[in-house]
């Protein structure tokens, strides 16, 4: 049986929408509803076997009941503005520390979803090996609570007896839910529709001209891809980056976006908030040498075509990733 934290969430659904693909359905989904009512809608059309909260959860593994062969802990607060750290100590570390030490005491596969945002303003670059990992220099409370994990596994001496991924900027289908921490796609999309125009930030740093930082987009279709490949491979352990290994613009990003509406390239740059520019990462760009030394040669989406396929298929449609089992099931999708 897999558990699936976060069940419900973005990459969560996501990943129970790939194990349905793979003809898995023994699947138990830990979420909470209360902050997100509409995070439902994620699970229609998704096959598993039951719904608990992480309170739930915990009782079981109070009890010595929770037996499975994979736990994977997507359930986090991925807040980048989120300056409640008790409380991201709770949901991204204390929990996730509880999950782990339970996994390992029962032979559980424990996989466990960190973040890009760990690697702070890149000045160690973004390699996933283990003799950086004390050096990194998250640069809000949501990436240092991350880190703190990543810290701790690594201080334990457990981090190879375990898979850590590194998720970069992840966009695709079942993220509608997610208030401001949507995908620039997205939010572009939004912004289209209403104005026929996208706002980006301007640049704060001599280095990138405006629109021109450079992030390692990824589409969450490879992301649960790797994701399960790496979770079911004998030979890995350790932390990895779960990126494409490319850096592309914003302007990249959006132009996009405009090609897959048929519109014409339309960008406003507008001044980024004081709280966000101390705190932006101008550049990422995952390095995926230890994920292709597990995999092998790792093939990935295009931007462009992993765009079209978000924005024709899934936005405008106002579909999610079970929809496309109930659409093959000859039901009407609901919306």
């Amino acid at each position: 049986m897999y558990v699936i934290t976060g069940g419900a969430g973005f990459i969560g659904s996501s990943f129970i929408w790939y194990l349905n693909q793979q003809g898995i359905e023994d699947i138990l989904v830990v979420d909470r509803f209360s902050r997100h009512p509409e995070k439902w809608k994620n699970l229609r059309g998704l096959k598993f076997r039951d719904i608990i909260t992480p309170e739930q959860l915990v009782e079981l593994i109070d009890r010595n009941q929770l037996i499975a062969d994979y736990v994977i802990n997507l359930g986090a607060c991925t807040d980048t503005t989120q300056h409640d750290f008790e409380f991201l100590l709770d949901q991204n570390y204390r929990f996730a520390q509880r999950l782990c030490r339970y996994c390992l005491e029962k032979k559980i596969r424990f996989v466990h979803a960190s973040s890009a945002a760990t690697y702070g303003l890149g000045e160690k670059g973004f390699s996933d090996s283990l003799s950086l990992l004390p050096y990194l220099r998250p640069l809000n409370p949501y990436g240092y609570s991350k880190h703190l994990f990543d810290l701790w596994a690594l201080k334990e001496g457990i981090i190879e007896q375990i898979v850590i991924l590194k998720y970069f900027n992840v966009f695709g289908p079942n993220e509608y839910h997610k208030g401001n921490m949507r995908s620039m796609v997205l939010k572009a999309y939004e912004q289209i529709c209403k104005t026929g125009k996208v706002k980006l930030f301007r640049s704060t740093h001599p280095n990138f001209k405006d629109g021109e930082q450079r992030r390692d987009f990824i589409y969450v279709k490879d992301v649960v891809r790797i994701s399960y490949e790496l979770a079911i491979s004998p030979d890995a352990g350790g932390v990895y980056n779960v990126g494409t290994g490319q850096a592309r613009t914003w302007i990249d990003l959006v132009s996009a976006v405009f090609s897959a509406l048929n519109r014409p390239v339309d960008i406003e740059f507008v001044d980024m908030p004081e709280y966000l520019s101390s705190q932006y990462q101008n550049f990422t760009k995952a390095e995926i040498d230890s994920v292709e030394q597990v995999l092998g040669r790792v093939k990935f989406t295009s931007l462009e075509d992993a765009v079209m396929d978000y924005v024709q298929n899934y936005i405008v449609p106002n579909r999610y990733l079970g929809d496309d089992f109930l659409d093959k099931a000859g039901k009407d999708v609901l919306c």
